[in-house]
């Protein structure tokens, strides 16, 4: 991977689960008597891994949040904002709005190598996207960073082979003996490309169908299982609550 790396976080749902006050990005995370909003540890995630310049995808009510992030300056780092524009066809993916958000950077992450990351994940070890990095060899477009979940159903579920090349990602299965999900991606300018024709050349915005249909295409696809690497989402309060207790039990 070269050393032009952006950061990219989308941000743009509108946090009906929750259905909190503020946006959930901000949930609030107390570790050690200090507050924590929950996008800011992704940021830590990116920082940490070398990246200077993040770009959250956000829609038009999320003020508060960029009043809480701002410029980067405090965090030593360059934050951008996109707005994405709603998109109608988002209900027919399983994962809806996912890959237009991602889209909506195109212009800033274009010909750069992007380290992405969901806003609601608070993911172990700090130096994730690091690993991604150091995994890459020069024929690879995209580096998969898997986790072990409990619940496959709410997650895209990768399939590889025996030197860690991605096979296909199937997206929240009903039924799987998979047991590895994707949590956070890299990947090189060429998949920003292919994932900007797909949406605006044919049509299609499912993200896990522009993952499988690279893969068929020929571009390089690898996973790595980060030591000692953990994974929490925390879309809804049981996720939260269940974090919350494992954070007791330590």
């Amino acid at each position: 991977m070269n050393d032009r790396l952006i950061g990219l976080v989308p941000a743009a749902g509108k946090g009906m689960r929750l259905n909190l006050p503020y946006p959930k990005e901000l949930y609030p995370i107390i570790r050690d008597n200090r507050y924590k909003p929950l996008a800011q540890f992704v940021v830590e995630n990116l920082i940490a891994s070398g990246a200077k310049h993040i770009v959250f995808v956000i829609n038009e009510t999320k003020h508060q949040l960029v009043g809480y992030f701002g410029s980067g300056k405090r965090f030593g780092c360059r934050f951008s904002y996109v707005v994405q524009d709603y998109d109608n066809n988002q209900s027919e993916s399983t994962s809806p709005g996912l890959a237009n958000a991602l889209d909506s950077a195109y212009h800033l992450i274009k010909e750069k190598t992007v380290l992405f990351g969901m806003a609601d994940t608070i993911m172990q070890p700090q130096n994730v996207f690091s690993n991604l990095l150091g995994a890459a060899q020069s024929q690879d477009q995209v580096i998969l960073g898997l986790f072990k979940v409990d619940r496959p159903e709410k997650f895209g579920m990768v399939e590889y082979d025996s030197n860690w090349r991605v096979k296909q990602i199937i997206d929240k299965p009903k039924k799987t003996d998979l047991k590895y999900a994707w949590g956070c991606i890299a990947w090189r300018p060429q998949f920003s490309e292919f994932m900007h024709s797909c949406i605006n050349e044919e049509n299609i915005s499912d993200f896990a169908l522009i993952m499988n249909n690279a893969i068929r295409q020929g571009l390089s696809f690898r996973s790595l299982i980060p030591p000692g690497g953990s994974y929490a989402d925390l879309g809804t309060y049981e996720e939260i609550i269940d974090l919350e207790r494992k954070n007791r039990a330590k």
